[in-house]
């Protein structure tokens, strides 16, 4: 899959993007006129660059998402593991976690998303 790194740009259309799909075009370029500002040949190029990397789809004048938020953020996720951590998910935690003490509610939260995803 391609690599799936946004920038800040692509990342704000993307939010919107996910919150409307499927969206017309011309409605797409009307919310990024009155929410960011853009001009539509900047939502246009935005949009190109976003296709290209896989996330979504213009097709026939409609905006389709074809990765999820979750899926994508997901993916994402796999990408940085593998790329910077070997894959292990145990790594990228204690680099996390070295600079950062973890509250007892997020240790909580981490314990319950280990034991749901545990092999039996």
């Amino acid at each position: 899959m391609k690599e799936l790194r946004l920038t800040e740009a692509e990342n704000r259309l993307a939010e919107i993007i996910w919150t409307k799909a499927p969206i017309p075009s011309p409605e797409l370029v009307e919310l990024c006129r009155v929410e960011i500002g853009w001009k539509k040949s900047t939502t246009y190029t935005m949009l190109r660059k976003l296709e290209k990397k896989g996330v979504f789809e213009n097709r026939n004048g409609t905006v389709l998402a074809v990765l999820t938020r979750e899926e994508f953020y997901t993916e994402q996720g796999r990408q940085i593991l593998d790329g910077g951590f070997e894959g292990s998910l145990p790594r990228f935690l204690a680099a996390f976690a070295s600079n950062k003490k973890l509250s007892s509610k997020e240790i909580d939260e981490l314990q319950k998303l280990i034991d749901s995803h545990k092999e039996e």
